[in-house]
């Protein structure tokens, strides 16, 4: 994995482990990246970036744009714009793999900690 933050930017490459369990059941023979672990990816990418503990509150403008098989695909780029406003965490994403777009995210993370 590599991780580089430059002020509000945040730049991740996440090598996917096709054996991981997550795959087994989603799904069996064809396995796909969830939406929700990447989801998941974001948020801690997010808290790793600002030092928060954080809790997604809002997701918007999710669109799901292609399909990651990570025995196909096992590296995934992510590049995460960050704002705070009123102690909540704004993020702009997006997640690619090679030259394709696979997903397009905008949400609101509320800050716990």
């Amino acid at each position: 994995m590599s991780f580089e933050k430059e002020e509000q930017t945040v730049n991740a490459k996440i090598k996917l482990n096709p054996n991981h369990e997550v795959f087994k059941g989603h799904f069996p023979g064809n396995p796909v990246m969830p939406g929700v672990c990447m989801i998941q990816m974001i948020k801690e990418l997010t808290e790793q970036a600002t030092g928060k503990t954080l809790f997604l509150s809002v997701a918007s403008n999710i669109k799901f744009m292609a399909i990651i098989n990570p025995e196909i695909n096992d590296i995934v780029q992510l590049d995460i714009a960050i704002s705070e406003v009123e102690n909540q965490i704004k993020v702009k994403n997006t997640v690619h793999f090679e030259d394709t777009l696979a997903l397009k995210l905008n949400a609101t993370f509320k800050i716990v900690a």
